[in-house]
């Protein structure tokens, strides 16, 4: 799709409208040296693709505002809960307008002839990060409403959660950032490139890593770089999650939050598996969206970890039998 419409529209109905949105895109370098001499099939399908995603984006709109709408207006949310809610709806809207900022700049003419069309890779960042942003804020919502105390039972049990949450919060931002360093190996096809495992070709570190100036675009559009980036930070994020799960062996913990740290030490491996296997095939589509997939899944358990070890009110620590108490006193810290 060349045009971009902030409510929609139908889509071609006709065989006359057909053939001239399929002439619009005809123009467009992504047809001229990437699709030329596609039929109109194909053109069908990838246009149904974009516009399912388009009108997908603006139904979750919908089905957000409608319902939102009539809780505010019957007085069901409480002011803190109408403000978190207003702004997951603004964010929604504009990830609307990123998502076209996006595909614009796939339908530019590339600096070079040589260079194939395609995306910018920081504009997918944006976007895949303004999802995930969402996304995050609506799980965190959700549980603040369903679950507005994380489970505790027993001081010690709280202690164990506190003693966690130190390293549950650098690790959720470690897993956040991995995610969002794919949408760089997406941006610039660097899963095209290299796949092997565990060097990348016939070395541990390509040559020209760090070949482009100025320094820093290297991080963000060398596909070599981008790709040792993500493996790098990948590796990172699982030996953090592995040690996360070892220490908390040595914690006082809920059981919910003893099952939830091993469940999420499962995930990251399989998340990796994952990662390696879409390397090796040189990328499919079925296994690339497992693998955003399994990024989105693994960051949802961290959502979750983070939210059950917070330190409860004061009122539930206060409800909590005093034999539970032993005879130590217990220091909280936020």
């Amino acid at each position: 799709m060349t045009d971009w419409k902030f409510t929609g529209g139908l889509p071609p109905l006709s065989d006359e409208e057909w053939s001239a949105e399929f002439e619009k895109y005809k123009q467009s370098p992504e047809y001229k040296r990437v699709n030329k001499g596609m039929n109109m099939e194909d053109f069908k399908f990838i246009y149904w693709m974009e516009y399912a995603h388009r009108m997908w984006g603006r139904a979750l709109g919908v089905v957000f505002a409608l319902p939102f709408s009539y809780f505010l207006y019957k007085g069901y949310l409480t002011k803190r809960l109408g403000y978190q809610l207003s702004a997951l709806f603004v964010l929604g809207g504009g990830q609307g307008l990123i998502g076209w900022w996006m595909v614009k700049s796939g339908l530019e003419e590339p600096e070079s002839e040589y260079v194939q069309p395609r995306v910018s890779p920081y504009r997918l960042a944006a976007h895949l990060t303004s999802a995930f942003a969402i996304y995050c804020g609506l799980v965190w919502t959700a549980l603040s409403v369903l679950m507005p105390e994380p489970p505790s039972g027993s001081l010690v049990w709280v202690r164990g959660a506190a003693q966690l949450k130190r390293t549950a919060r650098p690790v959720g931002i470690l897993v956040g950032i991995t995610a969002i360093s794919g949408a760089f190996v997406a941006g610039n096809d660097a899963g095209h490139a290299f796949n092997t495992f565990p060097k990348m070709g016939d070395n541990w570190i390509p040559d020209d890593v760090l070949s482009m100036r100025p320094f820093m675009r290297n991080f963000f559009e060398n596909t070599a770089t981008v790709q040792l980036d993500h493996r790098i930070l990948a590796t990172a994020t699982l030996l953090s999650i592995g040690t996360m799960w070892l220490s908390s062996k040595k914690l006082d913990l809920h059981p919910a939050i003893k099952s939830l740290v091993g469940t999420t030490m499962l995930m990251a491996g399989t998340q990796v598996i994952l990662g390696i296997s879409t390397l090796l095939s040189y990328v499919p589509v079925s296994l690339g969206s497992a693998h955003q997939a399994g990024a989105l899944t693994l960051m949802t358990l961290m959502i979750l970890l983070n939210y059950f070890v917070r330190k409860p009110s004061q009122s539930v620590l206060k409800s909590i039998p005093v034999v539970l108490r032993k005879t130590r006193s217990l220091t909280l810290k936020d």
